[in-house]
């Protein structure tokens, strides 16, 4: 574990001298490591530099945590500290096949705030974390959704206003109240959640949406490398 927890973005390719040195044994006994490492796949040698790298067969021990880590858990502190920057209430948001869903919330410090039970459901288009999800879908299930909830032409003109990865519902569902929604990715690229932040129109200008717009894009990027993901660029 030692050997495995040298390499790192900055140094993915490290040679057995390197490798000796950081973890205080004789470079021999690196060697007979890294020969039995390489076996099982879990670093891969250049041939020409002899040098290693980080081998696929990580991803056989990895993968499981990666596809069955809670995104609950891991969006709570993502969540608390976007509530702390916007004063507004982060919400996390799952996909159930025609709805979006409130599964983790952290609310408002304001004493007027947005919020919503967990387990509220948004299916309509005018929904900014709905269009977050609809964006991600292949055109078949898209138009599917569109038809059955009569939705085709309020989405064609709310998706035109949706920039940068975000979508904004700016009093189209509530007249009070904005929402904005940005989406999370695994570490497949998938998208399997939102953040959205939900806030009373009155204290929010043109250049309050775009600044919540910056916020909640920079938390579902935090969340997805969270995730084991790569935010979008």
């Amino acid at each position: 574990m030692a050997v495995l927890r040298c390499f790192s973005p900055d140094r993915p390719v490290l040679g057995v001298v390197e490798i000796a040195e950081e973890i205080g044994l004789h470079k021999s006994s690196v060697s007979r490591m890294m020969s039995t490492l390489e076996a099982e796949d879990l670093v891969e040698q250049d041939p020409i530099s002899k040098k290693y790298r980080l081998g696929l067969g990580l991803l056989s021990v990895t993968g499981s945590l990666l596809a069955h880590l809670d995104v609950r858990r891991a969006a709570v502190p993502v969540l608390t500290a976007l509530s702390a920057e916007t004063g507004e209430t982060s919400s996390l948001m799952l996909w159930d096949g025609n709805a979006s869903v409130t599964v983790e919330q952290v609310p408002s410090s304001h004493p007027v705030k947005h919020s919503s039970e967990l387990g509220t459901r948004y299916s309509t288009v005018e929904s900014s974390s709905v269009r977050i999800f609809l964006a991600n879908m292949d055109e078949a299930e898209r138009r599917a959704f569109l038809k059955r909830n009569s939705g085709a032409q309020m989405y064609g003109r709310l998706a035109a206003g949706d920039v940068d990865g975000t979508a904004a519902n700016i009093g189209q569902t509530t007249a009070d109240e904005i929402g904005v929604s940005a989406g999370v990715h695994d570490h497949r690229g998938n998208l399997i959640a939102a953040i959205l932040i939900s806030a009373p129109r009155y204290r929010v200008d043109d250049e309050r949406v775009t600044h919540l717009r910056d916020a909640c894009r920079a938390a579902a990027a935090s969340l997805t490398q969270r995730l084991g993901g790569t935010p979008a660029v």
